[in-house]
């Protein structure tokens, strides 16, 4: 018998759990797929180019607001949850709804999606979003090219376009940015990485971006998203902490399985985060996975024009998914505001436009912080009219990226960088050398 099943995602671990475990299995029939976190990426299909002969007219994408009916209408017996960065909690209100509804319920094992290559493999992961991975992974590729190794990243999904064209992604110069079509958020992960002269890939079938990868890099490092487990097998596998949501890394999925699996566990801002909050990680660390390597690091955040700051009243532009679904009250961009002196920090909601109007709204507790959301050419469009419309001195901008080359802001800007730093011995580096030598 067929077991029909719907797999529950936010457009990235739900296609790559279906590619590697669904896709040409006949035990199974993927029925659809629902999402969430991600604005606008249901109402969507994965097309049949992609799902393979046994899905000739490719498999829907349905909001998960409809979960109970989608497994009652379509005689659903599993439900196979796959998204990130959501409570132990959450992920139970999810499971309740789906046994009541008359199907199973069913996390993946991390070990049975991992995509093993025939070259090392070096993970950064982290206990939740907006922990730092991007700043550590930028730190791998640092080191290890430091060492002559060729090295590639391989960024985790973010498929919010035209799948067909998103199958595998190659960014090695500005102008992909353009070929491909990329979101804010896109651009966030990506356009770091070039800037040291580095390759990186993402897409949808993280099979064929492997094969691609491979051609060209002695190492690859897989750069994760949100807190989830890696893509591919890891030979080093470096999970990133956050002292500023101690506690945490025993209360997120999957979080807290990165933290039990990983051989480096990376406790981050300790410069700017309590003492006793790290000592708190630190000790959660060594309960659950006593073997593992502790490395404490800084999160340096610095301003292209700190001067500019003092005494002014400043708009704080953070990055987008670590407000939302995130949950951080501040990010670099505060720091920044309290490190050089702002006088005041404007609260954006007054004067928020559009889709923007949307994301405080399923967001509430983001507060007095406008977090860069760019998912669209809407978005953009209203991102750039809210902080234009604000009532502020200089705009405080601490994405990774220059948005100034995206939208037209007609008030001074501060961009606001924060780098990987280390706080102790071991460093980052002294593992990685030992491990790749």
């Amino acid at each position: 018998m067929v077991e029909k099943v719907i797999i529950m995602g936010a457009a990235g671990r739900d296609f790559h759990n279906f590619n590697v475990y669904f896709r040409e299995n006949e035990r199974y029939e993927v029925v659809c797929f629902t999402a969430t976190q991600i604005p606008d990426i249901d109402g969507r299909c994965y097309p049949m180019e992609l799902s393979g002969p046994q899905y000739p007219e490719g498999i829907p994408i349905y909001s998960d607001e409809n979960l109970t009916g989608l497994i009652k209408d379509n005689d659903v017996e599993l439900v196979v949850f796959s998204y990130s960065d959501i409570t132990h909690t959450e992920v139970m209100h999810k499971a309740s709804i789906v046994t009541a509804a008359g199907a199973d319920f069913m996390i993946a094992g991390a070990q049975y999606t991992m995509i093993e290559s025939s070259k090392p493999v070096v993970s950064v992961c982290a206990v939740r979003t907006g922990c730092g991975k991007s700043q550590t992974s930028r730190e791998v590729v640092r080191v290890l090219q430091s060492m002559g190794k060729k090295v590639v990243t391989v960024r985790h999904p973010m498929p919010y376009g035209d799948l067909n064209k998103q199958v595998v992604q190659r960014f090695a110069e500005y102008a992909d940015f353009e070929k491909h079509q990329c979101t804010i958020e896109e651009r966030e992960e990506y356009e770091p990485v070039i800037a040291m002269g580095s390759v990186i890939y993402a897409g949808v079938d993280y099979g064929l971006i492997l094969t691609e990868a491979e051609q060209e890099a002695d190492i690859i490092v897989w750069d994760g998203g949100n807190n989830d487990t890696p893509f591919y097998k890891p030979d080093l596998n470096i999970v990133v902490f956050d002292p500023h949501r101690a506690g945490h890394e025993l209360t997120y999925h999957p979080g807290e399985t990165n933290m039990r699996m990983c051989d480096v566990a990376l406790i981050n801002k300790v410069d700017s985060a309590p003492p006793e909050k790290t000592e708190q990680v630190r000790q959660n660390i060594r309960t659950h996975n006593p073997t593992a390597t502790i490395i404490e690091a800084d999160s340096l955040v610095t301003a292209d024009n700190g001067d500019a700051i003092k005494g002014k009243r400043v708009l704080v532009v953070e990055d987008g998914p670590t407000l939302t679904h995130g949950e951080m009250e501040y990010g670099a961009g505060v720091i920044a505001a309290r490190q050089y002196g702002a006088a005041e920090m404007v609260d954006p909601r007054p004067y928020l436009v559009g889709t923007l109007k949307e994301t405080f709204e399923k967001y509430p507790n983001i507060g007095t912080l406008l977090p860069a959301m760019g998912y669209s050419d809407q978005q953009v469009k209203d991102l750039e009219a809210t902080i234009n419309a604000t009532d502020c001195d200089v705009v405080i901008s601490a994405t990774p990226i220059d948005i100034t080359g995206l939208l037209t802001v007609e008030k001074p800007l501060v961009r606001i960088k924060y780098e990987y730093k280390d706080n102790s011995s071991p460093t980052l580096e002294q593992v990685l050398r030992e491990r790749f030598a």
